[in-house]
């Protein structure tokens, strides 16, 4: 098993952060939790989190030349990403600078 450092606790926060933005706004989540296709996918992300084999030098997903998601799964978290990336400024403003500086910082596994 794979011991995370800092830099996947924040991607897993991100994409739970993405993930709980999208739910929210487009299914049915009167309860205040995530609907079942949601827990699902972010359970899904969280564990190709955890193996990425680039670990605390990883980039984001979108500059990553390993894609880990199988391709419905891939498709799920592109449409989650488009939708609440826009917004993660207004709710996450940490979190979405983080996930900018990342991205320029990481690309394709260097740093």
């Amino acid at each position: 098993m794979t011991i995370s450092g800092p830099r996947i606790a924040r991607e897993q926060k991100t994409i739970a952060a993405m993930i709980e933005i999208f739910c929210r706004q487009n299914h049915d989540c009167s309860s205040g939790r995530l609907c079942d296709e949601c827990t699902e996918l972010l359970e899904y992300a969280r564990k190709r989190l955890q193996f990425c084999p680039h670990q605390e030098v990883k980039p984001t997903c979108g500059n990553c030349t390993k894609h880990c998601y199988k391709k419905e799964m891939q498709d799920k978290v592109k449409e989650v990403m488009r939708y609440s990336g826009p917004r993660m400024a207004f709710y996450h403003p940490l979190l979405a600078f983080y996930h900018l500086l990342d991205n320029y910082l990481y690309r394709n596994g260097k740093r």
